[in-house]
């Protein structure tokens, strides 16, 4: 009779445990995905990046840590690549996370196209999968973002990323995603609030994207169709409404003291890794997710693979 009771005493604690392991498995998955990219954040990095290689190396810098996402679950926040597609005046440059070998989800666009005045309008876009539909912000900068130019100049060809899945630039490496909470404390470094991020819900570049829709990365969307924006938020048709109703809402100028950081024009910070004059030759031989800062790193990657690439991006 006691050992019965011993017995249905343990299977009960064992229970126990294996519940409440299942919920904070739950609980995990369920946070919500929009809150680990702050496209105002994008905005801003985009404005003060030379070229496009620059804006990914600022998207991927460990030491500014602009993303918190890791939709792949393995503990390390995503590589961000960027792919630009053109058509006409249009460029649609894609935010894509790297998610394993040939595994990528769209995360968000930055749309440029010229107007009848030949003036650049931009739009940050999320991903309707990750951010609902028509989750836009128009940025109004003070003054004209060095990359227009860049990507203005005549015969240009779209930037597309040299990195893949394993195979990083050198001053990368995979860092664990943090809460919510201090992930909202250190975006708000990165958030220049003298410029202006107004939030429409009509995209400009409805045409252009249409045709780029049917390439975008979405392996993530196709493998977990059950976690889209519309399932986890029903109710919401995207991250603009969903904030409204929250209590504790998204960073604002004055609501972060970090963001007084910026309470003065930034002056711009060169990125090394972008510079032509110091290529990284990159071959067969993967940079995995490597802790070591990039000062300790070599210059050259060796190896077999006779179409050396740079480690800054390429164009088409």
């Amino acid at each position: 009779m006691k050992t019965n009771l011993l017995f249905s005493t343990i299977m009960s604690l064992v229970f126990a445990t294996s519940f409440a392991q299942d919920r904070t498995i739950v609980n995990a998955s369920n946070s919500e995905i929009s809150d680990n990219l702050d496209l105002r954040a994008v905005a801003s990095i985009f404005a003060d990046s030379r070229d496009l290689a620059d804006f990914e190396y600022r998207l991927n810098d460990p030491k500014a840590q602009i993303s918190n996402l890791d939709l792949n679950e393995d503990n390390l926040v995503d590589y961000l690549r960027v792919d630009e597609f053109i058509e006409g005046s249009t460029h649609i440059i894609v935010l894509q996370a790297v998610l394993g070998q040939d595994q990528f989800q769209d995360i968000a666009t930055v749309e440029i196209e010229k107007d009848a005045y030949n003036r650049m309008q931009i739009q940050v876009v999320g991903d309707p999968y990750i951010y609902g539909s028509n989750y836009i912000y128009e940025p109004n900068y003070k003054t004209i973002p060095v990359i227009f130019s860049y990507i203005g100049v005549i015969n240009y060809r779209p930037y597309f990323s040299q990195w893949n899945w394993k195979y990083y630039p050198r001053y990368y490496y995979g860092w664990s995603p943090c809460p919510i909470a201090n992930y909202r404390n250190n975006i708000g470094f990165h958030i220049n609030f003298n410029y202006f991020y107004n939030y429409v819900n009509n995209r400009r570049c409805h045409a252009a994207y249409q045709n780029y829709h049917e390439r975008r990365g979405n392996y993530y969307e196709r493998a977990h169709p059950n976690r889209s924006f519309d399932t986890r938020n029903q109710g919401y048709s995207n991250r603009y409404e969903l904030n409204k109703s929250r209590s504790v809402r998204d960073i604002t100028y004055g609501s972060n003291p970090k963001s007084s950081v910026y309470s003065g024009t930034r002056s711009y910070v060169p990125n090394p890794n972008s510079a032509p004059s110091d290529p990284i030759q990159v071959g067969d031989i993967p940079i995995y997710h490597n802790p070591t800062p990039k000062e300790n790193l070599p210059n050259t990657i060796n190896s077999g693979n006779s179409t050396p690439r740079s480690y800054s991006g390429g164009r088409r």
